[in-house]
């Protein structure tokens, strides 16, 4: 099978849509498909891709790093947050789903290059597959104070041209419905259970993070406004607790100088990322617009008891009181009263560990991968029995 990704983002990136795109090509390479990566180029200054051979139009900037293409586009940061870059309008999009002869195109959190490549499957009458990732209509009430119904009208158009929408919660497949995007099938995301492993627990970094023998908090992820790591700020200052913050984005000043006692480790990633989550002895997340939520997944992988908002994809990943702790979204004084929960009870952090780790072990990105599949599979055969 031969399947077009056109995503917003992919590595370097570091975020969720950006992970799951990589780990979706990486699966269908390795199962012997013929990926096609289209992505926004990464800024000005950084390594040049390799260029394919043939004009330019047909080929774009082709980046070899994958053992499967990778068509860069021309980006631009986004204003306020160079950290995501939004493609410039291409003809390279066309073009290289063209010259691919894709069967399937996969839009993975489809927005500004994810509805170009929606027109260019309606164009060439190439079946597509919409992953909805990124609650952007919480984003532009976030960022902008506006836009939201705006946002929500690009959403819907762009999904309900595709064959079929697949929504990784039951939280975010309630909201597509609600806002009138049909033919809605759930896809959760895979987590790698061999490298978050509690396993990975180092004594050595616990000890330079906490000399003093405190209970260590970790957030894990970006550092940006829609997160509200600011929550976490009273609890960095509780003796006995070691508050780290791993990551970086446009908050990272603001919530330095609000939590002056937390550890900021900046990014991390592979199995440094992971030695860092199987250390914790909580980890915190106080977003309350996760579509997924990842590192809740990479957590209870490692092993360690989650504290996560009632809200968005963590409603489908943390059985209270049995997987986790669910907290009101937004309530400092239910973060700290869950912590110090956890921080009086060593026998409870370790059911609660013990019980996430059990309930991701089969959540493989094999699996999921495979799952996956199977949607383009029958996407393909229902257009084909339309076509009959």
């Amino acid at each position: 099978m031969r399947v077009a990704i056109v995503t917003e983002s992919f590595p370097p990136d570091i975020n969720g849509v950006a992970h799951c795109t990589l780990q979706t090509a990486d699966h269908l390479h390795r199962r012997g498909h013929h990926p096609l990566v289209i992505a926004p180029a990464g800024p000005p200054g950084g390594p040049p891709p390799a260029t394919a051979g043939g004009p330019p139009e047909s080929q774009g900037e082709l980046d070899r790093s994958h053992p499967y293409p990778v068509i860069r586009i021309p980006s631009l940061p986004l204003p306020g947050y160079p950290q995501v870059r939004v493609a410039l309008p291409s003809r390279k999009l066309a073009a290289a789903i063209t010259s691919h002869h894709s069967d399937v195109v996969h839009l993975a959190s489809p927005f500004v290059l994810g509805a170009r490549g929606m027109t260019a499957a309606l164009r060439l009458r190439i079946p597509a597959v919409a992953v909805y990732q990124t609650d952007l209509g919480s984003y532009a009430r976030t960022y902008l104070g506006a836009g939201e119904n705006a946002a929500w009208r690009r959403i819907r158009a762009v999904h309900t041209a595709a064959d079929r929408t697949l929504a990784p919660s039951t939280a975010s497949a309630r909201d597509l419905e609600e806002h009138g995007v049909p033919r809605i099938r759930l896809w959760p995301r895979g987590v790698d259970t061999e490298r978050f492993h509690p396993s990975r627990r180092d004594p050595e970094l616990r000890r330079s993070l906490a000399p003093g023998g405190e209970l260590i908090v970790g957030y894990i992820g970006r550092l940006a406004p829609e997160k509200n790591v600011e929550l976490l700020a009273p609890l960095s200052r509780l003796p006995g607790v070691q508050v780290v913050v791993v990551g970086d984005g446009p908050s990272e000043p603001a919530l330095r100088a609000a939590m002056p006692r937390a550890r900021f480790l900046g990014r991390r990633t592979g199995n440094d990322l992971a030695r860092v989550f199987a250390s914790l002895d909580v980890f915190a997340h106080t977003g309350p617009q996760e579509t997924f939520c990842q590192t809740v997944q990479e957590a209870q992988a490692s092993g360690v008891p989650v504290v996560a908002p009632a809200a968005g994809g963590p409603l489908d990943l943390v059985d209270h009181g049995r997987t986790g702790l669910l907290v009101p979204p937004g309530d400092e004084t239910e973060v700290t009263d869950a912590v110090a929960l956890l921080s009086a009870d060593a026998k409870l952090r370790a059911a609660l560990g013990h019980a996430g780790r059990e309930a991701v072990e089969g959540r493989t990105w094999e699996a999921i991968g495979d799952q996956l599949i199977d949607h383009y599979t029958e996407v393909l055969a229902a257009r084909t029995a339309v076509a009959a």
